[in-house]
C-alpha cells in the first residue's frame, strides 16, 4: 500500500518500541509532525531546547532499557542538540537522533541552516545515515537502532530532507534485527574463574554495559555472594549494587578519598565487568596504569574493539557482561575463605566510613552535605535520581545510600545542563515514581527551562539547586591547580531569585539558608502533590567538595 514516508518512518518507530519522541518543533520536518499529529503509538514531546530534548531522550532510553529517539531541525537545532550526542557517545548510552535537513534539490547550495552532517556529527556519533530515496525510508531507521544498540552502544544520526516527508512509497516496514548478544565462550569463562578461585584480593568494578533490572541486579548479588566478591560500582553508576549490601567494595567514581585508592592497590586481581574503563574511573589512568596495568586486569566489554584500545588486559572478553555473570553462576564456586572474606569486610567498612552522615558547618552558607543527607531520609525505595554536573554531586555520591532498585541518571561525561531535562523524562516516563533532580547554579540556568515541560505534561520531580553564586567546579581546580593566584572572576556568578524564578513556571519553591532550616523544609518540600518542586538551598562555596574544602586565609 503507497502511502507518505512519514508515515512510514512513524510506523518504523513504532515497529521498534518507541512510543515517545522528544523535539523542538522545526520547519524542516514539519511533513513529520504533520503525521504524527494523527497517528497512534508514538507520541511527540515537545521540549524547549534542543539539548533538552537529547537528554530527554538519553533518559528515557536508560528508563526503558532499550533506546531513546529525538528529533531536532537542521542546523542550529541540531547543534544545541549535539552536547547531548557528545555524551551519549563518551558515555555508551543509545541514542537515535532523526535531523532536518534542506531540500534534496538545494543540498550543495549553502541553503538556509544547511550542513554537511557527515562532516559536522564524525566525532559523535556512532554513524550518520542519510535518507535520500523514499525506498529506504524504513530501512535507515532499523539501521539506526541496530547501530545504536549493538557492540558499545552510542548515537546514532539519521538526516531526512524536508522534501522526503510528503514522497510517496510502498515500502514494507523493516523490523527490528534481534539484539546481537555476544556470550563468552568457554575457555574464557573458565579462565575467568581459575582467576578469580585464585586470588586472595580482587576487585569486581561493575559498570554501563550491565543492564539494570531486577533480575540482573539479583544475579549480581548471587555473583557477590556465591563468588565471595566485593562489588564496586562506578563513576556515576552508583544503583548497579546496593551500598547497603555486605559485599559493596565501594563506589569507584572520581577522586575518591586517598585512603580508599591506597586500599584498592592493595588488590591482586581487577575485573573490569561492562566497565568501559576511562580517565575518570582509573584516576587518570594511573589505576589500572595504562598502557600497562600495574596488576592483572581481566576486560569484560560488549565490543572487541574497546579491549586493549588503551590496557593491556591479561584476559580480554568480548560479551555481554550479563552473560558472563550467567556463565559463572552456573559454575562451581571456590569455598570462601577467611582471607577473602577479610578483604571484602576491610573495603566494606573502609568506604561505610566516609558514607557516614557527618560533615562540618560552614560560615558561608550550608555544607551541601547536609542537604544531601537530608535528602536520603525522604528517598523512596524506588526514587529515580538525576544529577547535572558539578561538584555538588561528589556529596551524592558520598552520602546517598544507593540501592539497586534506584535509577541514577547524569551525563557520566560531565556536561553540564543534563540534569534536570534528564529527571524530567524519568518523571514523564513514570508519572507515579519519585524523581529527585540535583542541579547547580550554573547548570540550571542551561536547561532548567524544561521545566515548562514538565509542566506541560503534568509531572512533578522534585529539584534540589545548590546556589553558591559560583562555577565552583573550576573554581577548585584554580584553587587546586594555582593556589594563592585565584581570579574569583573567572568563575563567579549573579544569580536570579531562585524561589521567583520557580514560582513562574508554577512550581512550589522553597529556600534555606541555613542547617537547621533543612528538615523542616524538606517535610513540606516532599509532601507537595501535584505540581514540580524547587528547594533552593544558599550553599557554601568553602566547602568546594565532598572531599575538598578551601585553605583557610
Amino acid at each position: 500500500m503507497s502511502r507518505k514516508v512519514g508515515l512510514v518512518l512513524a510506523e518504523s518507530l513504532k515497529a521498534h518500541g518507541i512510543d515517545r519522541i522528544f523535539c523542538v518543533p522545526g520547519e524542516s520536518y514539519i511533513g513529520f509532525t504533520n503525521v504524527l499529529g494523527d497517528f497512534e503509538g508514538v507520541d511527540l514531546k515537545v521540549c524547549r531546547h534542543e539539548a533538552g530534548a537529547a537528554f530527554m531522550a538519553t533518559a528515557d532510553g536508560q528508563m526503558t532499557g532499550y533506546c531513546g529517539c529525538c528529533i531536532v531541525s537542521r542546523g542550529p537545532g541540531l547543534c544545541n542538540a549535539t552536547i547531548a550526542m557528545h555524551s551519549a557517545l563518551h558515555d555508551a548510552k543509545p541514542l537515535v537522533v532523526l535531523v532536518g535537513q534542506v531540500e534534496r534539490k538545494d543540498v550543495g547550495r549553502m541553503a538556509l541552516q544547511e550542513q554537511n552532517y557527515s562532516v559536522l556529527l564524525a566525532d559523535v556519533t556512532k554513524k550518520v545515515i542519510e535518507l535520500v530515496m523514499p525506498e529506504q525510508a524504513s530501512e535507515v531507521i532499523a539501521r539506526a537502532f541496530h547501530l545504536a544498540t549493538t557492540g558499545t552502544p552510542g548515537p546514532v544520526a539519521v538526516v531526512l530532507p524536508e522534501d522526503i516527508f510528503d514522497e510517496m512509497t510502498d515500502v514494507e516496514i523493516d523490523l527490528p534485527r534481534p539484539r546481537v548478544i555476544s556470550s563468552p565462550g568457554n575457555d574464557a569463562v573458565q579462565q575467568l574463574a581459575d582467576m578469580l578461585r585464585k586470588a586472595e584480593r580482587p576487585l569486581i568494578w561493575v559498570g554501563g554495559a550491565m543492564p539494570h533490572n531486577k533480575a540482573t541486579g539479583e544475579k549480581l548479588k548471587q555473583l557477590a555472594e556465591k563468588w565471595q566478591l566485593p562489588m564496586s560500582p562506578t563513576q556515576r553508576r552508583p544503583h548497579l549494587f546496593d551500598f547497603t549490601h555486605p559485599n559493596f567494595g565501594g563506589y569507584m567514581g572520581i577522586r575518591p578519598p586517598k585512603e580508599y585508592s591506597d586500599m584498592m592497590k592493595k588488590s591482586d586481581l581487577l575485573v573490569s565487568l561492562g566497565e568501559r574503563l576511562t580517565d575518570t574511573t582509573s584516576q587518570a589512568y594511573t589505576f589500572p596504569k595504562a598502557p600497562q596495568p600495574q596488576l592483572p586486569l581481566v576486560h569484560i566489554w560488549p565490543d572487541a574493539n574497546e579491549i586493549g584500545r588503551v590496557w593491556r588486559p591479561d584476559l580480554g572478553i568480548a560479551a555481554d557482561p550479563d552473560a558472563m555473570v550467567s556463565a559463572l553462576l552456573e559454575l562451581e564456586a571456590p569455598k570462601h575463605s577467611n582471607a577473602r572474606q577479610e578483604w571484602i569486610s576491610s573495603l566494606n567498612e573502609l568506604y561505610c566510613k566516609f558514607m557516614k552522615h557527618e560533615w562540618e558547618p560552614t560560615p558561608d552558607g550550608v555544607n551541601f552535605a547536609a542537604i544531601v543527607c537530608g535528602v536520603d531520609k525522604y528517598l523512596a525505595p524506588d526514587a529515580a535520581i538525576s544529577s547535572d554536573a558539578g561538584n555538588f554531586g561528589s556529596y551524592i555520591h558520598r552520602y546517598t545510600t544507593f540501592r539497586s532498585t534506584h535509577t541514577f541518571l547524569s551525563s557520566v561525561l560531565g556536561a553540564m545542563g543534563s540534569g534536570v531535562p534528564m529527571g524530567v523524562a524519568a518523571a514523564m516516563r513514570d508519572p507515579s515514581r519519585q524523581v529527585v533532580i540535583f542541579v547547580g547554579d550554573g547548570g540550571i540556568l542551561m536547561t532548567g527551562n524544561e521545566l515548562a515541560t514538565a509542566r506541560l505534561y503534568g509531572v512533578n520531580p522534585i529539584i534540589i539547586l545548590s546556589d553558591n553564586d559560583n562555577y565552583s567546579t573550576i573554581n577548585m581546580h584554580h584553587h587546586v591547580r594555582y593556589p594563592g593566584h585565584v581570579d574569583e572572576k573567572a568563575t563567579i556568578l549573579k544569580n536570579p531569585d531562585f524561589v521567583k524564578w520557580a514560582e513562574a513556571f508554577g512550581a512550589k519553591a522553597f529556600l534555606i539558608k541555613e542547617e537547621s532550616e533543612i528538615d523542616p523544609v524538606f517535610k513540606q518540600a516532599f509532601a507537595v502533590k501535584g505540581q514540580p518542586v524547587l528547594v533552593h538551598v544558599r550553599s557554601s562555596s568553602i566547602q568546594m567538595s565532598a572531599w575538598r574544602r578551601k585553605p583557610a586565609a
